[in-house]
């Protein structure tokens, strides 16, 4: 049986508010808790008018308070963008309140344009990303119980994310790269490689990963999960036109145009992409995961013996259709439902 995980960038779609989003990303978690998904990851992204995920920690609080065993986590925290012991408290807090259930994925990339990443920031200059290697490291000591000590001239200073922690959440590395790969390897974390927006070398990653790895506290062997853009429905054709916002929203993105909230697919059907779009378009779509739930499981299936792992987190882009109820998105449940009973 191949396990699966979600990962939830909170969408905004052209006919909801946030608050709107807000609610379909909590009855999502429901599903994901109701039919057995391992874990739910929220991500973090700024400035943009088609994600609601800003903060991820706040919004692991919600899902974990709406669900009762799914685990819950980041998808990431992008760590250049905070203080490791902002991030240390927080998950170190969500830990205490449900114990067993925290992941912290930890992300390099700032999840934000220039501008933005720069005031998130403070007007540090640079981008955080050449402290990001001591910065993992720091917030992988800050989250045990025993947390680190300081040396402060020639005195010691404690330092810990909580007064009486019991439990630990459980950190992720991020990554789309050998980079990523070699640092997880190197610190001994877990990896999970972004297949969905990245498309290709996965393999080379992952395997990367396993000759770099070097056993740590935190875990003996490595271990891996590799994340997928899945829209899944009852016929190929039905999952593909489901699928046809996410298309065109992420061309825009990579197009350099402004992301609008997400259109419905009466709305993506009515304005088709430039005929010029369509290669760059199949090729932004070779690695999806859109069909009936066979082909899915199949496709599933083969991307977790490639990666070498029991688990594959689903991101469902399945777009809503025209009367959905603002609150809720039954193209991405439905996809969890599909998915989940094809590959039991």
């Amino acid at each position: 049986m191949t396990a699966i995980s979600v990962l939830d960038l909170v969408p905004v779609r052209s006919d909801q508010t946030t608050a709107d989003a807000l609610a379909a990303t909590l009855a999502l978690a429901r599903v994901a808790d109701e039919v057995g998904a391992r874990r739910y990851w929220l991500a973090e992204h700024h400035n943009m008018p088609a994600v609601a995920a800003t903060n991820a920690p706040l919004l692991m609080a919600l899902v974990a308070a709406a669900t009762s065993r799914v685990r819950v986590g980041s998808g990431g925290v992008m760590l250049p963008n905070h203080s490791p012991l902002v991030v240390a408290e927080q998950v170190a807090l969500l830990e205490a309140a449900y114990p067993g259930r925290v992941d912290v994925g930890i992300g390099r990339a700032p999840g934000a344009d220039p501008v933005t990443g720069h005031l998130l920031r403070r007007g540090a200059t640079g981008d955080g990303v050449d402290t990001f290697d001591a910065d993992v490291a720091t917030l992988a000591s800050l989250v045990r119980p025993d947390g680190v000590d300081v040396r402060v001239g020639s005195s010691t200073y404690p330092l810990r994310a909580t007064p009486r922690a019991v439990s630990t959440p459980q950190l992720w590395l991020l990554g789309s790269s050998t980079y990523s790969a070699q640092l997880a390897g190197r610190l001994g974390l877990p990896y999970v490689f972004a297949h969905h927006f990245a498309g290709r070398g996965t393999a080379e990653a992952v395997a990367l990963y396993r000759r770099s790895f070097q056993p740590s506290p935190e875990l003996a062997e490595p271990r891996t999960i590799a994340v997928a853009n899945v829209a899944v429905a009852a016929t190929e054709d039905g999952a593909r036109r489901l699928a046809l916002p996410q298309v065109r929203s992420m061309w825009r993105l990579r197009s350099g145009l402004t992301l609008e909230p997400q259109e419905l697919v009466e709305d993506a059907e009515a304005t088709p992409l430039p005929a010029a779009a369509d290669e760059g378009a199949a090729a932004l779509t070779s690695s999806w995961v859109v069909g009936d739930p066979d082909q899915a499981a199949t496709q599933l299936r083969a991307l977790a013996d490639v990666v070498g792992t029991d688990e594959i987190m689903l991101q469902p882009i399945a777009g809503a259709t025209r009367g959905t109820p603002a609150d809720r998105s039954p193209a991405r449940e439905q996809t969890l439902r599909l998915v989940a009973e094809a590959l039991a």
